[in-house]
């Protein structure tokens, strides 16, 4: 039997995660890509033997690493959560079939050709970018899991693990055609299939919670969420304490729009809460100084639990994170939001090391969360 809204909120109310959020701000990891990069790896590095024939260069789909480095991997989550995180990214940002076929796949535009419908579907059909689409999925939350659970065994704190699905690297509300205003390169129902085989290879790798993150472009957002209730329901996971959480994360431009879509801050919350989302929230995008207002405002209008997790500034390649802001900038940044009772949920994305994730655990160690409203 189909379970009702209000038996769904519930059941949300309940989970672990929820409880923590009532007594305390929570604390969620910081960028992997950022933390990647000064372990100073090379091509042959993240090839390993799996991916050592590879025609293009892979360096920069770090998720790739989740399978040829695990140990790296493994050792950077370790020291996020040893920083004061309690809740861990699966390293899945780009782990979808459409996005890993950016490095695995001739970009038909090199040819005098363009990616349209008839390119990604056949993308989506393909059993190589399937398969490790569900690879990279799949170990990557057994890596979170594994670690989390071993940490929260030695300190007697449980921590979770959160799937992230990350925003594709094509739109469904934009033409990248200036004369064809109407076109599209990808259809809703292949960015949504794409969505459901990321959050079954997630969900079979024990993830405590489905966070879709850094959202660019609302319709991305929509296929993906549509694509989580589609598992639940095809998969027989809406029974008691099977279905999981759903935590849902915008990026926003200076104007507080979300940055492809052009939706307001309160129209993106209205588009999304029935959902009913464990918490919404705003990441990457811009540093924290700016993004204050946007907050504020989502903060105001969503009767859930809030996120942020802003970059540590804006990009500076001169920067030894490649950001501007260092751990005691974020701290007193993420320590004065809480401080206003906007956050049940903080940490950091681009330029935020463990470092940075440790500062801001220490600024808002014992500041009260931003008060959750009732169900309704």
């Amino acid at each position: 039997m189909q379970k009702t809204d209000k038996e769904n909120m519930t059941q949300v109310l309940q989970h672990p995660l929820r409880k923590l959020l009532e007594s305390r701000i929570a604390i969620i990891d910081g960028a992997m890509g950022t933390t990647i990069r000064t372990y100073g790896m090379k091509e042959a590095d993240i090839r390993g033997e799996r991916f050592k024939d590879s025609t293009k260069d892979l360096l920069n789909n770090g998720d790739l690493f989740s399978l040829t480095q695990p140990g790296m991997i493994c050792d950077i989550h370790r020291r996020f959560l040893e920083a004061g995180a309690d809740i861990i990214e699966t390293n899945t940002f780009g782990a979808t079939s459409i996005t890993q076929s950016e490095f695995f796949v001739d970009d038909p535009r090199e040819h005098g050709g363009r990616k349209d419908p008839e390119f990604y579907q056949k993308v989506i059909d393909d059993e190589f970018l399937n398969s490790l689409a569900w690879d990279i999925n799949e170990q990557s939350a057994r890596q979170c899991r594994e670690i989390a659970d071993r940490v929260g065994n030695e300190t007697g704190q449980q921590r979770f693990v959160a799937g992230a699905m990350g925003p594709l690297t094509v739109s469904l509300s934009n033409s990248p055609d200036a004369e064809d205003a109407g076109f599209r390169v990808v259809t809703f129902d292949q960015v949504k299939a794409a969505y459901k085989h990321e959050a079954r290879a997630l969900i079979a790798g024990g993830v405590d919670v489905l966070l879709v993150e850094t959202i660019f472009d609302s319709r991305n957002a929509k296929a993906a969420l549509v694509a989580i209730r589609e598992v639940f329901d095809e998969d027989g996971l809406t029974a008691e304490g099977r279905e999981l959480p759903v935590m849902i994360s915008a990026a926003v431009g200076r104007g507080g729009e979300t940055m492809i879509s052009a939706q307001t801050i309160e129209a993106f919350w209205i588009a999304m809460e029935h959902v009913k989302p464990l918490s919404v929230g705003l990441n990457c995008s811009l540093g924290p100084d700016l993004m204050y207002p946007f907050l504020a405002e989502l903060a105001e209008k969503a009767d859930v639990a809030i996120s942020c997790y802003p970059n540590a500034g804006l990009p500076n390649p001169l920067a030894a994170t490649g950001f501007d802001l260092g751990p005691e900038d974020m701290a007193r940044y993420l320590g004065e939001f809480a401080r206003a009772g906007l956050i049940n949920i903080a940490g950091g994305c681009c330029g935020n090391t463990p470092e940075h994730i440790a500062a801001i655990a220490k600024a808002l160690k014992g500041v009260a969360p931003r008060e959750l409203k009732g169900a309704r």
